[in-house]
């Protein structure tokens, strides 16, 4: 509970105040995780990666068990779902009056994100630990660069949510677009040779077979924050400029859209 204060003294918060810091910065990480539907929606996204760390450990020859295979299939798969919260994120902002900001509700899909990540780097820990079947002979290579890559992975993929999320206001279409817009710029630039080396620079896919793979040098580190400066800085930058543009519908009040995610 947020404390309240007399106005003339700064050292409280007064009503209006706390109602406003609810609503803009726990409000969003409240709701990022905090309703039964998205719950159920963070426990699919997790249950679709451990199926598939299970297929693919089963069906793999030996030389492809390591964890850096699992992760590449396993927080690939995963980041297909991760952009819906940064969607669902950003559909709670328009029901919200002008109060609430853009910016605490973009940073909140980070803690879906990195649930998802971290969650998909112990499943495929503990398939590949517990798998009965031979597997690679360095099954671990690389597997703190891995972790931490399929964490970044998720971070990337709800920014891209969130960013579409703004620019189209059909959550449909958004979610579509998550998969069809960076999937569709990869194999456009892997269609012309002279074109191809621009992948990792310009594409999440291209990043994030980087991260995924666990050899990464400067060179890569630095393709992959070009990614993120233009699929998380930049199109969030974007939504929210065609946000104000646009202008926010009415909304209920600030404390009512604080407490949705309760």
């Amino acid at each position: 509970m947020t404390a309240l204060r007399n106005p003339d003294d700064p050292g409280t918060t007064g009503p209006q105040e706390a109602i406003v810091v609810d609503g803009t910065m726990r409000g969003p990480l409240q709701r990022a995780i905090g309703t039964r539907a998205r719950r159920w929606l963070l426990a699919g996204t997790l249950l679709a990666g451990v199926l598939a760390a299970v297929a693919l450990t089963a069906a793999a020859a030996p030389d492809d068990r390591t964890f850096a295979a699992l992760s590449d299939t396993v927080q690939s798969l995963m980041s297909v779902l991760t952009p819906l919260f940064g969607i669902l994120l950003v559909r709670d902002l328009r029901r919200a009056p002008d109060a609430v900001r853009v910016t605490p509700t973009v940073l909140a899909v980070c803690l879906p994100a990195v649930v998802i990540g971290v969650g998909g780097v112990l499943v495929c820990a503990a398939t590949l630990a517990l798998t009965p079947a031979d597997v690679a002979d360095d099954p671990w290579r690389h597997v703190g660069t891995v972790a931490v890559g399929g964490v970044l992975v998720q971070i990337v993929a709800g920014l891209v949510g969130t960013g579409l999320g703004l620019l189209l206001r059909s959550p449909v279409v958004a979610f579509l677009a998550t998969i069809v817009l960076p999937l569709g710029l990869y194999a456009l630039l892997g269609g012309v040779d002279a074109l191809r080396p621009a992948q990792p620079w310009l594409t999440p896919y291209g990043s994030v077979r980087n991260l995924l793979s666990g050899d990464m040098s400067v060179l890569r580190w630095v393709q992959w924050l070009c990614v993120l400066l233009i699929w998380g800085v930049g199109l969030n930058a974007a939504g929210a400029a065609a946000s104000r543009r646009r202008g926010n519908p009415p909304g209920r009040s600030v404390g009512a859209a604080a407490g949705e995610g309760r």
